[in-house]
């Protein structure tokens, strides 16, 4: 028998192509090729897995086109671009890359958090525009981090990543909202106290977004939810687009409702809402929470480690959906 085939829907790191090319006959996008959905039909035609970057929709319209789709592998953490229904109906496995990305994604919030608090961008392009002539007591101006109430709205792997260096590095407060409370020992670990979503945002001086996108987190962050937000707040989005009304958002910078926000995600990116891009007070940066070359690495390391284990073991390491290696939708018996 041949090798299985696969498809890399992006430009990846060449050390991992060739790991793969151990195992599969690869289609790779080196060229860094952005396929539509009927060209990603064309190049999963007759191909066994794939390679994606957690920007590739799966859905049940490709799906009924591909037939011989196994497993399509996740190099993000996020896997909101897979219909996930879709795939256990049609015997598809889906898998993600949890936990190599945790603390990294965590210093960038930090970072982010920061940034957007102590007002960084705008300094930066104040003094880049020639404008910095003198000195001023007020000068930028920003708010405290340390020893102020950080508010987390969920706490998995990153969120707590986010407590710890919170509580520990700079002795704030850290109350957290999630969809179930964590146990006493992590609660302790990370110094956080469990309270309710609206609790969460009238109390919060800082108030990072790490939850996963879903129907039902979708705009969790809209008008009504900033409207609670304690006047002069910051809102930092490391999570996933569409958590947060980007319109409502853009509105509440420019009425000074919230003194910030840092963004590293959007609505539709790479769009971002123009009234976003029209307000001094908000940091932008283009989804690299997880972006360093070591990270990175290890990502594109599980997701081809999903494809390997899934296509050649039978057994995927992290799968989002439970599917029997003959394909059928996994029922519990």
């Amino acid at each position: 028998m041949g090798k299985p085939a696969i498809a890399i829907a992006r430009a990846i790191f060449p050390q991992i192509i060739e790991r793969l090319q151990i195992h599969f006959e690869v289609l790779a996008n080196q060229s860094d090729e952005l396929w539509s959905q009927p060209q990603m039909i064309e190049k999963l035609r007759g191909r066994a897995g794939l390679f994606a970057t957690g920007t590739e929709r799966i859905d049940a319209a490709l799906l009924s086109e591909c037939p011989h789709l196994e497993i399509c592998a996740n190099m993000s953490v996020g896997y909101n671009n897979f219909d996930l229904q879709a795939m256990s109906a049609a015997g598809v496995v889906g898998t993600n890359a949890p936990g190599v990305l945790t603390e990294t994604t965590a210093d960038f919030g930090f970072a982010l958090l920061m940034a957007t608090a102590r007002r960084v961008t705008e300094g930066e392009h104040f003094l880049r525009g020639g404008h910095w002539t003198r000195w001023a007591y007020d000068l930028f101006a920003g708010a405290e981090v340390h020893g102020s109430t950080l508010g987390i709205l969920g706490m998995g792997r990153i969120g707590q990543g986010i407590a710890r260096r919170g509580a520990h590095g700079f002795g704030m407060r850290v109350i957290y909202h999630n969809r179930s409370r964590l146990d006493a020992a992590t609660e302790e670990q990370c110094k956080a106290r469990f309270v309710g979503k609206e609790e969460l945002l009238r109390t919060a001086d800082h108030l990072v977004l790490v939850l996963p996108y879903s129907a039902q987190s979708h705009h969790a962050i809209g008008a009504a939810e900033i409207a609670l937000m304690k006047p002069g707040a910051t809102l930092i989005n490391i999570a996933r687009g569409g958590i947060v009304d980007d319109a409502a958002l853009a509105a509440a910078l420019k009425s000074g409702k919230l003194a910030a926000a840092g963004l590293d995600v959007f609505e539709g990116e790479p769009q971002v809402h123009p009234d976003l891009l029209s307000v001094p007070n908000v940091v932008l940066t283009p989804h690299i929470a997880s972006a360093t070359l070591p990270t990175r690495l290890a990502m594109a390391n599980l997701a081809a480690d999903n494809l390997i284990a899934h296509l050649v073991n039978g057994t995927p390491l992290t799968p989002l959906n439970a599917v029997r290696r003959d394909r059928r939708p996994f029922d519990g018996r």
